[in-house]
């Protein structure tokens, strides 16, 4: 089990400057939906962009996060979803 606030912790230390929401999908603390927001993003592909999470909780995934669901967007594209 892994508190969503520490999730987003380890996003935003990864993506400086990143806005970070993740939500506990299963009320048991392993299955989550994050969205982020982030420069970061900015020519990348979506692969490349979930690698990026997928990086930053590399750790996490191995155990206390069971199943992962993403949504990223550059803060362009965010702000065009209304």
């Amino acid at each position: 089990m892994i508190e969503a606030s520490i999730i987003v912790e380890r996003i935003e230390a990864a993506l400086p400057g990143a806005r970070v929401q993740v939500q506990d999908l299963t009320g048991t603390m392993d299955h989550y939906k994050a969205v982020v927001i982030s420069e970061h993003f900015a020519g990348k592909s979506l692969v490349a962009r979930h690698r990026a999470i997928y990086q930053a909780l590399a750790e996490e995934m191995k155990g206390p996060i069971h199943a992962l669901t993403l949504e990223v967007f550059t803060p362009e594209e965010w702000d065009a979803q209304g």
